[in-house]
């Protein structure tokens, strides 16, 4: 997508932007210029000189950067938070969960690939509580539930429920990024990688011994 963003247009130059809309225009540059160069690397004058403005009207809108980079982190978190949930609100059995789990983050990453690489690379510098960490940790969470059940079922220890949720949900998760960074360069298709993910993680699942040891002692 073409932004000329701070490049006056018939429209522009007929009628300045309402308070709202600069806001937004403030957002949209910004989350560019962090998906781009992070929180450290990006400045106030980049961020107004985007967006056709003084310094000034970006402090007056976000009381400087920091601000807008909340602003940022905290719209990403919510739109990844409110597809994770809605994927995981029907009813399914655990394969069908860990395949909409799965398209889920891979459809985020897909159609908000700047604000996958803000909250996967840097959300933490500024908003602690809305890290992608946190973002992964509620849905592991949400994750033990179905994974219980199983567990008991197979005669496999439920303390280590936790465990498993935490490494499903992460191997999908460091998985995706990879995707993110490299799919131009391997062509792996959504689909073809959601596919992979599922393979590996339901019949690894599948396959779990109740009580797995080490081939070899475990060094100190």
């Amino acid at each position: 997508m073409c932004h000329n963003w701070g490049v006056p247009t018939a429209s522009t130059r007929a009628r300045r932007m309402t308070r709202s809309e600069r806001h937004e225009q403030l957002i949209d540059i910004a989350r560019e210029l962090f998906a781009e160069k992070g929180l450290d690397g990006t400045s106030v004058e980049e961020i107004a000189e985007r967006a056709g403005v003084s310094k000034p009207v970006v402090y007056e809108h976000f009381n400087g950067k920091e601000g807008l980079y909340d602003v940022v982190v905290d719209r990403e978190v919510n739109t990844l938070q409110t597809a994770i949930r809605n994927a995981l609100a029907e009813p399914a059995g655990p394969r069908k969960l860990i395949e909409l789990g799965t398209l889920a983050l891979l459809d985020y990453i897909d159609d908000h690939a700047d604000g996958f690489r803000i909250i996967s690379r840097d959300s933490t510098a500024t908003s602690p509580g809305a890290s992608f960490a946190t973002i992964l940790s509620d849905i592991a969470s949400r994750v033990e539930g179905q994974l219980l059940g199983e567990f008991t079922k197979r005669g496999h220890d439920p303390l280590t429920v936790p465990l498993y949720a935490q490494m499903l949900v992460g191997l999908v998760a460091l998985a995706g990024q990879w995707w993110v960074d490299n799919r131009d360069t391997h062509q792996l298709s959504k689909p073809l990688v959601a596919a992979h993910l599922v393979n590996l993680t339901w019949y690894g699942m599948r396959g779990l011994k109740a009580h797995p040891t080490l081939y070899a002692a475990p060094m100190r």
